[in-house]
């Protein structure tokens, strides 16, 4: 037993305030840690593999099946990932606001799995898709009915609705099994988002190679069945895992005490704020401890919030006066805005691999032998760059960095998400080079207009889907430990959701894109640069305008984050890390090794 701020505290037990199912205390023995977590990889490793077994291929399906054109078809895809990344801000707030992380996953997963089976019934059932049809252009022939389209983006959009629960609260919950006042549990906790990126794109590497070449040569029932019955095998997964997690408790709507701030600021907009911060509204540690909460103290930034603090009259109305944690906690949220914003071009580049990616994959030689590559499964590579990358990057990487920099995570994570995004730009200036190549190819050998393939092997796209792995592997894995690790203990995943909001941004900038260039392109008479027929299309400037956009977004992203506040710690295991680590240096440097 030990004193602390005037409590007393049993280090048998957690110190985060996680507590078990039922709401009580819990041990840290038999709890928590990789024991737990490993409940919670397993569920993802086959979720991915559900979804990324329905979204890889979505394009091909749309257009061979519902017999929709380029645009169409890249823009549907792109708008239902825009949704399924989107949703989770719902999510988010009603796990950490009312029902917790546990019981939204749970709830949530159930619509998942129905949405799911419905789109395997849809694929499946011949009245529910139009008859087949072989031309070349597929506008030309007959469009699904409106039951037909009805029933499969219902389908689609059921399934959105159920990952709006899931996927802001399953990372959530496997980080919230290693305690941050733990200092061992801590360093398990740097490298969580590392090795669960690494597991769960098992699920996506299996998606983009066998499911892909199932749902192409052998069926599409079969190739939809398959993920919808890996995400129940999953569910029962994580529901097996119940007795050994951790969970933290709903602290009520985050937007409401957001709002609360933002509105006694401004109804405060003429007070002075006082000089010493001593002097602003807080309650007293005793009353934090109580409620097992964290007290956050006040930081010099974005200080007119500070206002909602400042004590006037008697008037203690929370709209209109705040503590110092709760001005805090909003300023944490407002701060990681403009990083978030520094990712959406990022999230559009993204959306590009299972779309005009995989159309252009469709215009090449796909024959390895007698063996014929599904155009989608060079996704594969995207997943097997990330995996190499990621044990590279925990294993040597950080372990390098270390020794130069003293920082527990070798770089900080916003150097890691600036390495992402020059190498983003690099994609798409390769990107350009290559598609530009394969149009020369193509006028060549004289298969512009009929839009035959091309004598060229599909493999010259794999540059673009290896570094887009590689990108991924600084960019998608910092972005979603920097919105975790910075957001305020009660707004976790609400803060992770901030990740996934990127994403769905970035999707549906990506069809506005597609949309607007290709109608301004084809204006006074030009043939315009995305057509159905990728020969007599110009991919290649539309990545180089791509190019130039990241470029930009790079620039934009080193001015914010030149001012960028990481939060405080609440615990001061970083501390303690930190201090072993250069410890561990100055001992390496004395006592050098024969």
């Amino acid at each position: 037993m030990t004193m602390e701020e005037g409590t007393v505290v049993n280090q048998d037990y957690t110190q985060d305030g996680t507590v078990n199912i039922k709401g009580k205390p819990i041990l840290r023995s038999n709890s928590g840690g990789w024991k737990a977590c490993s409940f919670v990889v397993v569920y993802e490793v086959f979720e991915r593999m559900a979804y990324y077994g329905i979204s890889s291929n979505l394009v091909v399906y749309l257009t061979k099946k519902l017999h929709q054109g380029t645009v169409s078809s890249s823009n549907n895809v792109t708008n239902w990932v825009g949704t399924i990344w989107m949703t989770p801000i719902l999510g988010a707030y009603v796990a950490d606001a009312f029902l917790g992380r546990y019981w939204t996953f749970t709830i949530a997963s159930t619509i998942y799995l129905s949405g799911m089976s419905l789109l395997t019934l849809a694929v499946s059932l011949p009245s529910l898709k139009p008859p087949a049809c072989f031309e070349k252009d597929v506008t030309k022939c007959a469009k699904a009915s409106t039951l037909q389209l009805a029933v499969f983006y219902g389908a689609l959009y059921t399934l959105a609705v159920g990952t709006g629960g899931t996927k802001p609260n399953i990372s959530t919950i496997g980080a919230d099994q290693f305690d941050d006042f733990h200092p061992k549990e801590k360093l398990h906790k740097l490298s969580f988002f590392n090795w669960w990126m690494f597991s769960i794109f098992f699920g996506t590497l299996f998606a983009n190679s066998v499911l892909v070449y199932i749902q192409d040569n052998v069926g599409w029932t079969l190739g939809y069945a398959l993920p919808t019955l890996g995400l129940l095998v999953s569910i029962m997964i994580f529901l097996a895992g119940t007795p050994f997690y951790r969970h933290k408790v709903p602290a009520g709507s985050t937007f409401t005490r957001m709002a609360r701030v933002i509105v006694a600021a401004l109804r405060k907009w003429e007070v002075p704020v006082p000089s010493n911060s001593k002097e602003l509204y807080e309650l007293d540690k005793e009353d934090y401890a109580k409620k097992v909460n964290y007290r956050i103290d006040h930081t010099p930034t974005l200080k007119f919030l500070d206002k909602a603090c400042v004590k006037t009259d008697s008037n203690t109305s929370p709209w209109m006066l705040c503590t110092v944690t709760q001005v805090e906690e909003t300023k944490q949220m407002l701060r990681m805005i403009p990083i978030l914003v520094a990712t959406f071009v990022p999230s559009t580049m993204m959306a590009q691999i299972n779309t005009l990616f995989v159309k252009q994959g469709t215009t090449l030689d796909r024959h390895i032998g007698s063996f014929k590559i599904p155009p989608a499964s060079l996704a594969a590579f995207v997943t097997v760059s990330l995996l190499v990358c990621v044990v590279l990057y925990d294993r040597f990487f950080v372990k390098i960095m270390q020794r130069f920099t003293k920082n527990p995570r070798g770089i900080t994570l916003l150097q890691r998400m600036g390495i992402g995004l020059v190498i983003h730009t690099l994609i798409m200036i390769i990107a350009s080079g290559t598609e530009s190549y394969r149009l020369k190819v193509a006028r060549e050998h004289g298969v512009v207009e009929s839009g035959a393939q091309v004598p060229l092997s599909i493999f010259i796209l794999l540059p673009q889907f290896i570094l887009m792995g590689t990108a991924d592997a600084f960019l998608e894995v910092a972005k979603i430990e920097f919105f975790y690790d910075q957001a305020p203990e009660h707004m976790k995943s609400i803060g992770t959701s901030y990740s996934t909001t990127t994403l769905g941004i970035g999707n549906f900038i990506s069809s506005f894109l597609l949309s607007t260039v290709s109608h301004v392109t084809q204006r006074n008479g030009h043939k315009g640069w995305i057509l159905n027929n990728l020969n007599e299309s110009h991919l290649d400037y539309y990545y180089a305008f791509f190019a130039v956009l990241n470029f930009l977004n790079l620039i934009f992203f080193a001015f914010v984050t030149r001012f960028y506040v990481y939060r405080v710690e609440v615990s001061d295991s970083i501390d303690v890390l930190a201090k072993e680590l250069k410890e561990k240096t100055v001992s390496n440097v004395v006592n050098p090794r024969d």
